[in-house]
């Protein structure tokens, strides 16, 4: 088992989807991709909250043997995101950011969280992704996200942590941005162009697609009779990927697409509730059932 190393937010979400809305529920990107990663691997999470932070959710997270070792308890509030979705529920509008602690957010590793195998540099500053990128020694796999804020306000800062990272996570509207090229396929060559092994694509109800030099691997959308709240999908996703990949070690081409199925069975429970709400009352026979059920749906003779 090799351990898995997660950098990024912890925060308390407030939420309106058509289908009806959550108030200060659990939410943060390290918080999705922690809680979907530990049904494969051991996760050691590192982010920041403040006082008010709510105790249930720690022993949530400490009940699925995440390591809250780096998670640092600052004086003052923790972050807070307000979001709605409209019917189509493929992008949120964000109502309301309170970055509160994690505006003076720097993460200084404990000495056990030095050597992961695998690294995932969640949604942050891309400035903060350098420097925890250079308090570990070179991981067997470091992986990362970013979004269109950071895109637009510190392109520099993220080509440069990108040249330095081994694969990215990320949407469709943030790769075309990323790279201004409307193409999918041409978008994900010029971001292998930086030096990347892989790059994967997530295209929300349309499922992911997987860019490796010389590799294409496209997994659809599981699809759901209801879908609540996409909040968090794409970080369930990653931590479904990241996790897989820890837990089986298989870096090669059959591994790969194996991880990347798993992230989307992550993420097709994820959306299935507000919150994590439907991740906690998951059990591990269902991931292995619908990954199943993935295989069947795109078989063909």
């Amino acid at each position: 088992m090799s351990d898995l190393l997660v950098v990024g937010s912890v925060a308390l979400d407030s939420v309106k989807t058509p289908f009806g809305e959550a108030e200060e529920v659990l939410g943060g990107s390290a918080t999705y991709f922690s809680y979907a990663a530990s049904f494969f691997s051991p996760v050691q999470l590192v982010a920041v909250v403040g006082e008010d932070f709510p105790q249930a959710h720690l022993d949530l997270l400490k009940r699925r043997q995440v390591d809250l070792t780096g998670l640092q308890v600052a004086k003052g509030r923790t972050f807070r995101w307000a979001g709605e979705y409209g019917y189509d529920l493929n992008e949120a509008k964000t109502l309301d950011t309170q970055l509160n602690v994690f505006a003076d957010f720097r993460p200084d590793l404990p000495d056990s969280y030095r050597q992961p195998s695998f690294l995932f540099l969640a949604n942050i500053d891309p400035d903060l992704q350098w420097e925890i990128l250079h308090q570990v020694e070179r991981p067997r796999l470091v992986a990362m996200d970013t979004m269109n804020f950071w895109i637009n306000g510190k392109r520099q800062a993220v080509e440069r942590i990108l040249s330095e990272a081994d694969a990215l996570i990320i949407n469709d509207g943030e790769a075309r941005q990323l790279t201004q090229e409307p193409n999918l396929v041409k978008a994900a060559e010029a971001v292998l162009a930086f030096g990347l092994q892989l790059v994967v694509i997530k295209r929300g109800e349309y499922g992911a697609v997987l860019f490796a030099h010389g590799n294409f691997f496209f997994a659809p959308a599981f699809p759901l009779a209801a879908v609540l709240d996409p909040t968090g999908a794409g970080d369930s996703f990653a931590g479904g990927f990241m996790g897989a990949l820890a837990r089986d070690g298989g870096m090669d081409e059959a591994g790969l697409r194996r991880a990347v199925v798993y992230g989307s069975v992550m993420a097709s429970f994820a959306v299935e509730d507000f919150s994590l709400r439907r991740l906690t009352r998951l059990r591990p026979e269902e991931i292995e059932e619908r990954f199943r059920a993935f295989q069947e749906m795109v078989t063909f003779r």
